[in-house]
């Protein structure tokens, strides 16, 4: 195995031009690749994917139509692009690889692929690879168009809508992909104005508060190795994110500008499964995106997951609280120590753990709306005393999780304490 991991760039945006825009300007650097894969084929089955590469004065760049048996996104990485990634690093001749992702192409969920989808599944244990072991990612970057970005961030209408869809049973929306982008960036690239004054300022807040400290650029004047080259020690670099890791990471600004505003929920005591379920509409209107961690009363041994953009919804299970574990040694070994610690901190004698955590990006929802509409979910305090085994009788809108029936199509079952994101329930509302 090599000593040395080749870099990768990520470079995502919801508009495929300027995501190759973006990605283009990276040539520049002998020994660079850039490798896209167009995935509109892919409900047929095909995929075509272009590399791209500097030898010499010029740029060769070779095509080629990918047959998978399953057409699914999960297939393209595991059978040709992640292999592919392992055999560019390999080559003496590179010394970057560059990825221009198609929009229907997740960074996040590629950024676990690499890590955890095995290459050579027939081979000796200790002689299995994922890309992961030959690559590491030196940067995530995002394409912004910044007169249509926020309406796409904080609308309703679905990646099929906009012709963007990966396959027909794509329900993802719009939303959900283009906040997810930009949380996986670690540096931005804007293209174009917004419309007004007003729309400059709003976006630039939201951008503040999704990304605080990340590098920004003009697409065309800046160039993408100037925004890497300034990446702050802070930068995710593909880092998957955890559940239980800090809602707010960095120093995003807490005051509100043009309406935008980051509320922040907290309780230590579980919801009432029903009223979250309809309070969970407070944040599918002028809201642009949230996420936490839940403690439901039905689910005492489980922490689930919530995240919405715009209209899109995913909850599902985020694995064990670390107060179900006991004295079991092997499974205190895999928690992450940061999070072993942040539990110690508000550790309770009896519900240990468990609590609830939210933070909410609102653009037009008033932030004491939100407060109080989560606060009525919460156990009263007569429920409260019920104890746990009347908890687990309430009835649970939230009691089915889903299976995706795609092997590799996401990050590992629903057991593993460092779940990510990618592979909870699509509940679009």
């Amino acid at each position: 195995m090599t000593s040395r991991r080749t870099p990768l760039v990520l470079v995502s945006g919801l508009d495929r031009d300027l995501t190759a825009q973006a990605a283009t300007p990276l040539l520049d650097r002998p020994g660079t690749v850039v490798v896209h894969h167009d995935v509109r084929g892919l409900g047929q089955g095909v995929v075509v994917r272009t590399a791209r590469e500097r030898r010499g004065d010029g740029v060769v760049e070779s095509t080629a139509a990918i047959e998978l048996a399953h057409g699914c996104l999960s297939c393209t990485l595991r059978l040709d692009l992640l292999p592919l990634l392992r055999t560019l690093a390999r080559r003496d001749d590179v010394d970057r690889i560059v990825l221009q992702l198609d929009p229907a192409l997740e960074p996040e969920h590629l950024c676990w692929a690499l890590e955890e989808v095995v290459l050579d599944e027939d081979a000796e244990e200790d002689a299995q690879e994922t890309a992961g072991d030959w690559i590491e990612v030196a940067g995530v970057l995002v394409a912004v168009d910044a007169a249509r970005w926020f309406d796409a961030a904080t609308g309703d209408e679905t990646m099929a809508d906009h012709g963007l869809a990966a396959t027909v049973d794509d329900e993802r929306t719009l939303a959900q992909v283009a906040v997810g982008q930009v949380t996986a960036a670690d540096a931005v690239l804007l293209a174009g104005e917004p419309d007004d004054g007003w729309a400059a300022v709003r976006l630039t807040a939201v951008l503040d508060r999704l990304l605080p400290g990340a590098p920004r650029g003009r697409l065309g004047a800046t160039h993408p190795d100037e925004l890497l080259a300034t990446l702050p020690s802070t930068a995710t670099r593909g880092r998957m994110p955890t559940p239980h890791d800090a809602l707010l990471a960095g120093q995003p600004p807490l005051d509100a500008v043009a309406d935008v505003q980051l509320v922040h929920f907290s309780a230590t005591r579980p919801f009432s499964p029903e009223r979250l379920h309809e309070a969970i509409d407070v944040l599918m209107s002028g809201v642009v995106c949230s996420r936490g961690r839940l403690w439901l009363a039905s689910q005492p041994d489980r922490a689930i997951w919530l995240e919405s953009a715009g209209g899109g919804l995913r909850i599902g299970d985020a694995g064990p609280w670390l107060a179900t574990l006991g004295d079991d040694a092997e499974l205190w070994s895999q928690v992450d120590p940061e999070r072993s610690a942040a539990a110690a901190l508000r550790w309770d004698p009896l519900h240990g753990d468990r609590d609830v955590e939210i933070v909410v990006l609102t653009h037009r929802q008033p932030a004491e709306l939100i407060t109080a509409a989560l606060s009525a979910a919460l156990l009263t305090d007569e429920e409260l005393a019920a104890g746990e085994d009347v908890w687990r009788t309430l009835p649970d809108p939230f009691g089915q999780w889903h299976e995706d029936p795609c092997e590799a199509a996401g990050p590992a079952d629903e057991a593993d304490l460092h779940t990510s994101t990618t592979d909870r329930e699509d509940r679009s509302r």
